[in-house]
This record gives C-alpha cells, sequence and structure tokens, in this order.
C-alpha cells in the first residue's frame, strides 16, 4: 500500500546543494518591496473563522528570519515551529488571506496553505483493511519453518526472493545503523520490534513540532497499524518470535506524522518536522511510505502547493546534506510518471476532492519525486510489476517485492501479500508499494552498515548497482489477468520504468 490511500520516486543521485528550484525549473517569487508588517486592520479576522496551517519558506539568515517572524505575529498569525536550519516556518492562522499577505513580505521565498480544510477536519481512506495472520495459518507456518528459521519465516516469500534470509547469515546489519520509518507509528512494544528499537531517535511530528515524550511515536490505535508493518519489514529481529526483518541487525526508530483521526493524512508539515529530525538525531535512512497530503501532485503553478512543495523539498535536502538517505514509494495508481498527463481525482483529500488533469513533469508527487529520493516501485512473488505499482521511465530506481494478490506464493498461506508486524503482538499481510520500499530502505541500510563511510549519493549507487533487472516483459502487460494491457514498459535489460535498475539483492548487498 502506500499511504493509506491508493500508494503511495527521481533517478541519478543529485548533489546535495542542488536546489528543487533548479532541479524542477522554476524560480522562487521574488520578494515584493510590499511593507514588511501587513496592515492590522486587513490581517483582522472573526474570532470564528477557522484555523488553517500554513508553511511561510525564507531566506535563512537570521535578520530575514526574524523579521519574517515579526510579519506573522503583526498578520495574526500563531508560530507553531521555526526550522532556521531550513528557513521554514509553520504557522496557523484563521485569515484566509494569511498566505497572501506573507508572499509580499520581503525575504518570503514562498507561502502556502497546508490544507483545504480547518485544522479539525478529518479525510477519509480508501486502504483496505488488514488481513491478520489466523491461528491456523500460525500453525501451518510454523510446521513449515526450516530449522533456524524463524516460526512464520515459511509465509515470508519476499525475504526469500532477495536473498535477505541468506544475508543475515552473513551481516544481518550493524547497530549503528537507524532506518526511521517516517509513518502512522511505530508500536515498539512489539516483541519482533523491541530489540531493536530506538527511542532516542523517536519522536510525534503531527503537529509539525517534535514531541520526544516516551511513547509518543506510538500508533494512537490498532487502525493505525501502517508504521508498525513498515519497521518489521526493515528490522523484526530474529529472536525465535514471528517473522524476521530484511535487515534484523540495525537499528530502527519511528517518527509519527499521521493525523490521529481516521482519515490518518500526512501533511507537510509533519513531514517537514520529521525530515529535520532524523537528519538532527543520527538517522542514515528514512523509509517513506506515504505521499505528503492533501495532494497527490504538487502543481507549481498553485502558490500554496508551490510552497508545500519548497517547504518539504528544503527539509529533504538538508537531511540528505547531514548524510541521510531517503527512500520513498512510487504509489500503487498504477500511474506512469513519465507520461505527458494523469488524471489526479483524488485532492484534495482533507476536503472535496476534484477530477483534475496534472503533468507529472510539473506536478509533483512529494517526497517521491524530490531530488535525490530513491523511488521505489513494487513487485510480486514472480517478479513482475505488481498490478498497482505506479512506474515510469527514468523515474523509478528501484524495485522491491510489495506483494500482489495475483501473483500467489507456494507457501504455506499462500498469501501474495507481504507478511510482517501489527501493533499489539499481532501480525497480518498488505501489499503495495509501502511494503516494497522498507525492502528497500533495508538494503539501503544493509549496505550502509557494509560501506559505513558511503555518502547518500554513493549508497544510491550501491543499490542500483547490487539489483536484479528481469527486463521488460517479453509481451503485453496484463497484471490482473483480464486481458486488457494495464502499463507499457519502456526502456532495456539495464534500466526500465518498471523496474528502475531493477529489484534489490539484500545478499549481493553483504557479499
Amino acid at each position: 500500500m502506500a499511504h493509506l490511500r491508493s500508494r503511495r520516486r527521481l533517478a541519478l543521485a543529485v548533489p546535495v546543494v542542488l536546489s528543487l528550484t533548479a532541479s524542477l525549473g522554476f524560480l522562487p517569487t521574488a520578494a515584493s518591496a510590499a511593507p514588511a508588517v501587513p496592515d492590522a486592520q486587513a490581517a483582522a479576522t472573526a474570532a470564528d473563522a477557522p484555523v488553517l496551517a500554513y508553511v511561510v519558506n525564507t531566506r535563512t539568515d537570521r535578520h530575514t528570519i526574524a523579521s519574517v517572524q515579526r510579519a506573522i505575529t503583526a498578520a495574526g498569525g500563531s508560530i507553531v515551529a521555526t526550522y532556521d536550519q531550513i528557513g521554514v516556518i509553520v504557522v496557523h492562522s484563521a485569515d484566509p488571506g494569511f498566505a497572501g499577505r506573507m508572499r509580499a513580505v520581503p525575504g518570503v521565498q514562498s507561502a502556502g496553505a497546508t490544507r483545504t480544510a480547518p485544522l479539525s477536519a478529518s479525510g477519509t481512506t480508501d486502504e483496505g483493511a488488514v488481513q491478520y495472520l489466523s491461528k491456523a495459518e500460525a500453525a501451518r507456518a510454523a510446521k513449515a519453518a526450516d530449522g533456524g528459521a524463524e516460526p512464520l519465516e515459511a509465509d515470508q516469500w519476499d525475504l526469500r526472493a532477495i536473498g535477505a534470509d541468506r544475508a543475515a547469515r552473513v551481516n544481518p546489519g550493524s547497530r549503528n545503523v537507524t532506518v526511521a520509518v517516517i509513518d502512522t507509528g511505530v508500536d515498539d512494544t512489539h516483541p519482533d520490534i523491541a530489540p531493536n528499537f530506538s527511542p532516542g531517535q523517536s519522536a510525534n511530528c503531527v503537529s509539525g513540532k517534535a514531541d520526544t515524550t516516551y511513547g509518543s511515536w506510538r500508533p494512537v490505535d490498532a487502525d493505525h497499524y501502517h508504521g508498525t508493518h513498515v519497521a518489521g519489514e526493515i528490522a523484526a529481529a530474529r529472536n525465535g518470535i514471528g517473522v524476521a526483518g530484511v535487515a534484523p541487525g540495525v537499528k530502527v526508530a519511528g517518527i509519527t506524522v499521521a493525523q490521529p483521526d481516521a482519515g490518518q493524512l500526512f501533511f507537510p508539515e509533519s513531514v517537514v518536522c520529521a525530515f529535520v529530525f532524523a537528519a538532527d538525531h543520527g538517522v542514515e535512512i528514512t523509509n517513506n511510505s506515504y505521499y505528503v497530503d492533501p495532494w497527490q501532485y504538487n502543481c507549481m503553478d498553485d502558490p500554496d502547493q508551490k510552497a508545500i512543495v519548497d517547504a518539504v523539498n528544503r527539509a529533504q535536502l538538508y537531511a540528505r546534506g547531514k548524510g541521510v538517505l531517503n527512500v520513498a514509494a512510487a504509489g500503487n495508481a498504477n500511474n506512469d510518471l513519465d507520461a505527458d498527463a494523469l488524471v489526479d481525482a483524488s485532492s484534495p483529500d482533507d476536503s472535496t476532492p476534484v477530477s483534475r488533469t496534472v503533468d507529472p513533469h510539473k506536478c509533483f508527487d512529494i517526497p517521491t519525486q524530490l531530488p535525490g529520493v530513491v523511488t521505489v516501485s513494487a513487485v510480486g512473488v514472480k517478479g513482475a510489476k505488481s498490478y498497482y505499482s505506479s512506474y515510469g521511465d527514468g523515474v523509478i530506481d528501484v524495485a522491491a517485492p510489495g506483494g500482489d494478490k495475483y501473483q500467489i506464493p507456494d507457501t504455506p498461506s499462500k498469501n501474495g501479500r507481504i507478511l510482517s508486524t501489527l501493533p499489539n503482538n499481532q501480525y497480518g499481510f498488505l501489499q503495495g508499494t509501502s511494503m516494497a520500499t522498507p525492502h528497500v530502505a533495508a538494503v539501503a541500510a544493509l549496505l550502509k552498515s557494509a560501506h559505513p563511510h558511503a555518502t547518500p549519493a554513493q549508497l544510491q549507487a550501491l543499490l542500483k548497482a547490487q539489483a536484479n533487472n528481469p527486463g521488460c516483459p517479453a509481451g503485453p502487460y496484463d497484471g490482473n489477468g483480464d486481458g486488457v494491457v494495464d502499463a507499457t514498459c519502456v526502456g532495456g535489460k539495464r534500466v526500465n520504468g518498471f523496474y528502475g535498475f531493477g529489484i534489490v539483492d539484500a545478499l549481493r548487498a553483504v557479499q
């Protein structure tokens, strides 16, 4: 899956100093000569006006940030957090004209609302329910377990598909490497996660400001299972309990960004907080199995959406500059991300979606289409692109097992999805590019363990070098078997739109 909806990618390594303005072909709006402090009367709003969240992106010198902070206060805005490192200020305001006023302030390079509904609003999700592992399935898996394997490992076809079971005997990963799961929360009390969990590198960023209170990173309820599943795929311990992760020797952290309500949306200010927190707390790799709400594609000709891209990109580039490799899901809409046009019928997902046609070269799915981010597509047990996985020539970096209900494995459960941990000591199956991404993040962690001084760009190159590319399908691609061609693969044996540089190989990563 991806981030709880239809998900939830650029190619070559990008120098850390490269800004999104250069790489994506736009320039920040020039600051005008408007007064630094907006007119007080114009900024006044009704006491019962709905409050929205905003990002205000500025130059990073102290004088400019201080000046803009004064302008925000004068305009009636309430500052939630200021990230001086990247010039991003998170603000709440009940003034519907707040973003426009901020764009006129000297030193402000972009500003916009991060949602289309008031802070109390709740979005919706169309993600299918998790399939919990039954007692009967668990018993069959345990009976089929090989000597030395974890009790449920017989149902983990994905580990064998990328050689992760054999890699663990060579190098399970270093305790000096941490993968942060930016997601719905991680249940660190789960017996398969607890041995490798790093509380000092975990936090709750839902408000846009990091809360490091002990346990703040945990999911609010069992329905917020996504992050715990991802964490188990990465680093479930080989401890004789349940399942195993791809890199069972590395540490895993949880940074919660999903709203606590039923919508579980991932808003920009939360993601900005998460990237900065990970960078400042010694994380080596982040796993991003989501897209930033409320827009599946953020178009640069819209000032609000442009500000969202600017803020999140500043944060992920800051993390990259601090040595963090960011890995993200390509999405579950079976979209060609290199197409001339796509239909986005799901945005904005925090209010009323409106169908629109977008150009994915100008309207970006973030964080996956940001420079330097590793973009991941999904495959099933047969090594073929999963029917739901988005793709794109020059967009996908690598592929990994994400599950596919149409590709049936010869396992005790015969379930083509991915088995992993769930809150409250449970286990269950999910499928999606959300499940493929942690396989790549874990292989990157194994590479980092073997090459501790490798930079993010070098790790990205190593990921591509060790991957195995099956090449484009010989005939038409019909992922769900209904007789209709579902996607077209462009490219060759070395690199193509379905698999990028290939399917990751954990064993090759440690050899």
